[in-house]
């Protein structure tokens, strides 16, 4: 039986700005200056409007592809293309990084402006996070992640796909034993990242027989009432 991998879009999106005159009030990817940071695989390059080798399409805030080269770029690591032993004969170190063992899952994540933009309007040379709020908290920050693979047990392959919604908690929210709840007591759902809260799971898996919701927010699944 395979689960849900969680994913982050951290690593995957160390960028720098290559800053002349006094910038505008937003750096946009298509100025062509935000660029990847030191530290990523594609350091120095400048962002594009589509999606990249890895997979990200940081201009329609969304991700496809493996698993592992969401991880892939800032680890420094070209994308994986589905040849294990050439890949590994060219780099190494790939098999030692965690989500190696993920590289033929697939992956497509979607997020909103305040989980991470796509431009830079507060000037310190990255695509802005929670932009006008010390911290995602309260920041209508939302992300989605479809998750898909197979896997073999007892001579057999089955298919497996997981899907989860995650939201910012509310500003007015408190956590209680991993749980976030709204101010009016209601649950929002478990914790995550710690600024952060799982308001829906859907799992079905071939081999397993499980099939459907596993959870969803007594709040409600949608992203519109946590916004600020």
């Amino acid at each position: 039986m395979k689960t849900g991998l969680w994913i982050t879009i951290g690593c995957c999106c160390l960028l720098a700005v290559t800053l002349g005159a006094k910038p505008k009030a937003a750096t946009t990817i298509q100025d062509g200056t935000l660029k990847y940071a030191a530290g990523h695989y594609l350091a120095g390059q400048p962002l594009q409007t589509g999606y990249d080798i890895f997979g990200y399409n940081y201009q329609a805030r969304m991700f496809s592809g493996s698993f592992f080269n969401a991880y892939a770029g800032g680890a420094k690591l070209p994308p994986y293309e589905g040849d294990d032993a050439a890949y590994l004969a060219a780099n190494s170190t790939a098999a030692g990084h965690w989500a190696w063992p993920y590289r033929a899952d697939q992956v497509a994540m979607k997020w909103n402006d305040a989980w991470l933009s796509n431009k830079d309007a507060d000037g310190d040379g990255k695509l802005d996070r929670h932009y006008g709020f010390s911290s995602y908290i309260g920041s209508g920050a939302w992300e989605t992640n479809h998750q898909s693979g197979t896997y073999e047990q007892d001579g057999e392959t089955y298919g497996w796909n997981y899907f989860v919604k995650i939201v910012a908690a509310p500003a007015d929210a408190t956590k209680t034993s991993g749980v976030w709840y709204a101010a009016d007591g209601t649950e929002i759902g478990p914790d995550i990242w710690g600024e952060f809260a799982i308001i829906q799971e859907i799992s079905n898996d071939t081999g397993t027989g499980d099939h459907g919701v596993s959870y969803k927010s007594p709040a409600g699944p949608g992203f519109g009432k946590f916004a600020p």
